[in-house]
């Protein structure tokens, strides 16, 4: 006999509405975040208010920034150039289901969170860049790792709109942290290979040979 095939990958999420709803629900957080930062922080602890309150490499007190650093923006230009990637991307990523999605940005969230700590540039570094690299890096490469063609074919039309972030790996502005764009995105890999496999080991091999 033969097993089931395996159960082809999605693109979308299963509940596109609900994933939309999702996602405008966390990108509306940030920005009330970000709103009482301006308003209420920077009142109480002027003029920077929870700015200085990032991942500050090496150093210990800049530890606890890898909790809430990617919630933080130095300012609504900051985070409104971060929104629609945010959408976009996570809406995305949601279609492997609410648990991957948490596991994914988990790994994300802490691979670029500590290797910003270990190797980023002086100063506080905050801003959800790290998890948008790691969600965009982990769409591109999931297909490859799971091989599933319709989410290759994804990958290649998100590079070709989105592929100039890339550049954005590499050292450029001294006022962006290419560090957590790089970790970000290297959590992002590991963060794809880590679900491929986990879905392999659920669903078991897909091309046992007949029996007789």
């Amino acid at each position: 006999m033969t097993s089931p095939a395996r159960p082809s990958p999605r693109i979308l999420p299963a509940q596109p509405l609900r994933a939309a709803i999702l996602m405008v629900g966390i990108v509306a957080l940030l920005w009330l975040i970000e709103l009482a930062d301006r308003t209420v922080f920077v009142a109480l602890d002027p003029p920077q208010g929870l700015d200085d309150d990032g991942i500050v490499p090496r150093s210990l007190e800049g530890l606890g920034g890898i909790l809430w650093a990617p919630m933080l923006h130095g300012g609504f230009e900051h985070l409104a150039s971060n929104t629609v990637p945010l959408l976009v991307f996570g809406f995305l990523v949601l279609a492997g289901g609410l648990g991957q999605f948490i596991a994914v940005t988990a790994v994300i969230w802490i691979v670029s969170g500590v290797g910003t700590w270990l190797i980023g540039s002086p100063g506080s570094t905050i801003g959800a860049s790290g998890i948008i690299f790691g969600w965009f890096a982990f769409l591109l490469v999931r297909g490859f790792f799971a091989r599933s063609a319709a989410q290759i074919v994804v990958a290649v039309v998100l590079f070709l709109i989105y592929g100039g972030l890339l550049l954005g790996v590499f050292p450029s502005n001294p006022g962006i942290s290419w560090q957590a764009h790089l970790c970000g995105a290297i959590g992002g890999v590991l963060a794809a290979r880590m679900t491929v496999a986990a879905d392999r080991r659920r669903t078991g091999p897909s091309d046992t040979p007949a029996v007789p």
